[in-house]
């Protein structure tokens, strides 16, 4: 039976602009089961990003494979949008919140990818996923009035609203203090054991990282486990 996620003989690289060439992933594998907590680290620059925007279908590999849940993502008639916007969900350092949405509509916005209006029970299952992270009372609230860990919660709640199997994580808690840094941890333990959502984190804390159940590290172009 084959793995959740694999990733074989992946090279991915990028011009400099002046004729050399930087190969950020060289021929890396990884392969995950349904239900892992995956923890990758590395040094600034050592490709992580580039790693998960290849597991979000953000980027295509230069070559190698990808099949995530029995599917060759290159080789399926499915487009990648598609894939995207219904089986993994994203949470980015930077938030990418909309300054003019309220945090309930920016939590609903996935869902607009493909229609022009949310259902009722879209909007409970909203609901409930910012009880589930304590920001129900922020349901109104807009980004500039939210600290970075309610707009980090918040974020955290739109990458689920699309029951993704898979949630990808880039530095989560990188704007963070070491007690939001602590929140956050217990909320992706519980969204991974709960919910049962396969976890892939990109991240320079330590802390984080030791929570994941696997644990890798980024080093020229490939991973070794820690």
């Amino acid at each position: 039976m084959s793995a959740y996620i694999e990733l074989n003989d992946i090279c991915k690289s990028f011009s400099d602009g002046r004729d050399q060439v930087r190969n950020v992933l060289d021929h890396l594998n990884l392969h995950i089961e349904k239900g892992d907590f995956v923890s990758i680290t590395g040094v600034s620059g050592s490709g992580k990003t580039t790693l998960l925007s290849v597991l979000g279908t953000l980027l295509r590999s230069d070559s190698g494979s990808y099949t995530l849940n029995g599917a060759d993502i290159y080789q399926s008639d499915r487009p990648l949008h598609e894939i995207r916007n219904q089986e993994i969900g994203f949470v980015f350092q930077d938030f990418r919140l909309l300054p003019q949405l309220s945090a309930l509509d920016n939590i609903l916005l996935p869902v607009l990818a493909s229609k022009s209006e949310t259902t009722e029970k879209e909007q409970e299952y909203a609901l409930q996923l910012m009880e589930f992270m304590g920001i129900q009372a922020l349901k109104d609230q807009y980004p500039e009035t939210l600290s970075g860990g309610e707009k980090t919660r918040v974020s955290i709640c739109r990458a689920l609203i699309q029951h993704p199997s898979l949630l990808l994580a880039d530095e989560p808690t990188g704007q963070l203090d070491a007690e939001n840094t602590k929140l956050i941890a217990d909320l992706f333990l519980q969204i991974n054991k709960e919910m049962g959502t396969t976890v892939v984190m990109v991240t320079h804390s330590a802390e984080m990282a030791n929570i994941a159940q696997k644990q890798y590290r980024l080093r020229n172009g490939q991973l070794e486990v820690c």
